[in-house]
């Protein structure tokens, strides 16, 4: 099989929920010395985008969604440990503290912005979902990241994220940490808006912020 023919069947055992697949196509990946990054950028994640378009265009439903969403987490719990081993030898980019605002439980899009963040090279430590702001003022204060990463995937939940930077501000920590955010409903303007200090549309690209803030090397 070509490695176009293997990604597209990465991307199809996401899309349609195919879990026991998925996981031994990772595992497939680990065998022939695949590099684990770019099973996830072009084969895995093309699959749990375009289930979440999808969903949107109204073509997939919940279950469909949660599938897909399966299938993806057991891909990438095959291929984390590889990324973390490869990453042993490499210097940290930085510190990433990343984590979904209180009032929102959705964990997938978040978990992979964590697993690619981590392959090129950041230390990521993510706290879950429905984080409140205490909590990531708590985090920032101890941990020291260079980086914040707030994910917000509905409309309702978006305040959450300015209600951080603002709780980040009355802690006189907010210079301390580079803010990034993400999620379905946010944009660029709502970043301005709020005073992140970035927006990112999708994992790819929160990495290339990520290294952006930090002035690293793409």
């Amino acid at each position: 099989m070509s490695n176009d023919s293997l990604m597209k069947q990465m991307r199809d055992d996401v899309l349609y929920g195919e879990i026991e697949d998925a996981e031994a196509l990772a595992r497939r990946v680990v065998e022939e010395g695949i590099d684990p990054l770019e099973a996830i950028e072009k084969g895995f994640s093309a699959g749990i985008e375009e289930a979440g378009e999808r969903f949107h265009s109204g073509e997939f439903f919940l279950p469909e969604l949660i599938a897909a969403a399966e299938a993806m987490k057991a891909a990438l719990g095959v291929l984390e440990p590889e990324l973390a081993e490869g990453q042993q030898e490499q210097s940290s980019l930085g510190l990433v503290v990343i984590g979904t605002v209180a009032g929102d439980i959705h964990d997938i899009g978040k978990s992979i912005v964590s697993s690619l963040l981590s392959a090129a090279g950041f230390q990521v430590v993510d706290v879950g979902v429905d984080i409140s702001r205490d909590k990531f003022v708590e985090e920032v204060t101890a941990r020291k990241p260079d980086i914040l990463g707030l994910s917000a995937l509905l409309t309702t939940t978006m305040p959450e994220q300015k209600d951080v930077i603002e709780a980040l501000n009355e802690a006189g920590i907010r210079d301390s940490v580079k803010v990034m955010i993400g999620g379905a409903p946010v944009n660029e303007q709502w970043a301005e808006e709020i005073g992140a200090d970035c927006f990112a549309e999708d994992a790819i690209a929160a990495v290339d912020k990520a290294k952006e803030l930090l002035g690293a090397s793409a």
